[in-house]
């Protein structure tokens, strides 16, 4: 099929402004806002924004109430934005290491443990929750694909918050996207995924992509990776450990 490189240019020449950038993702985080939330939270003149906004007529919908809001194409614009701003990443990260270490391997597996063991305690060996079907032990009665499920939320919901989970809490590691910054919702749910339910050929493909910030291959996909925020070397003080982290 072919394709109209007409439109491609207009869809990246809408995306090239940094502001345009900001309105989507800010409506992407938040759902949905006004003309003033986004000109009050950009801090941008209203002139300014009804230009940005006018370019940005195919990606935006508008509410009953006059509120902006993503339409189709803006929700696909996301990925590709955060895609792009994973691969500008690239090119900084392999000149610059992260100031706090990648996490190892055996801190990672340690952390991906001892949440197992939270969450079969949580979802399982209590024995007052109440569970849409009857449990029976042993372990092998269990419903697993209902247990999997629940933890791959865990994880998700925990990352996505603050990028650590209690097991990554205690070892002291946490969840960032390449460039550093805190990983989303939307990339907590797809690096976990692929710990929860497709684990073996999660490593075994990150692996073979030789690259230590990706130890599963879903880690790629979602452009993040695991760091320490252990104490700063004397080298480095003056500043806040979870401030780099973040």
């Amino acid at each position: 099929m072919s394709v109209d490189q007409e439109n491609v240019s207009k869809i990246l020449n809408a995306l090239s402004h940094p502001i345009r950038r900001q309105i989507l993702l800010y409506l992407n985080q938040r759902q949905e806002g006004s003309f003033t939330d986004l000109a009050t939270t950009l801090n941008v003149d209203t002139g300014k924004l009804s230009f940005h906004l006018r370019s940005l007529e195919a990606f935006l919908e508008q509410a009953p109430a006059g509120k902006y809001k993503l339409s189709r194409v803006g929700q696909n614009a996301i990925m590709l934005i955060k895609d792009l701003e994973a691969w500008a990443a690239e090119p900084q990260i392999a000149k610059k290491p992260f100031i706090r270490p990648l996490a190892s391997f055996k801190k990672r597996t340690a952390a991906f443990l001892t949440d197992l063991a939270l969450a079969f305690v949580l979802f399982i060996a209590l024995p007052n929750i109440s569970y849409p079907f009857t449990l029976e032990f042993p372990l092998l009665n269990v419903n697993i694909i209902f247990f999997l499920v629940l933890f791959w939320v865990y994880l998700t919901l925990l990352e996505g918050f603050v990028g650590k989970t209690l097991g990554k809490l205690l070892l002291r590691i946490k969840a960032v996207r390449i460039n550093g910054e805190n990983v989303s919702y939307d990339e907590a749910a797809v690096r976990n995924f692929g710990k929860v339910f497709l684990l073996p050929f999660d490593l075994a493909f990150g692996l073979r992509l030789k690259d230590e910030r990706f130890i599963r291959f879903f880690d790629k996909f979602s452009g993040t990776t695991v760091i320490d925020f252990e104490p700063l070397l004397s080298s480095e003080a003056g500043t806040n450990p979870e401030d780099e982290a973040n």
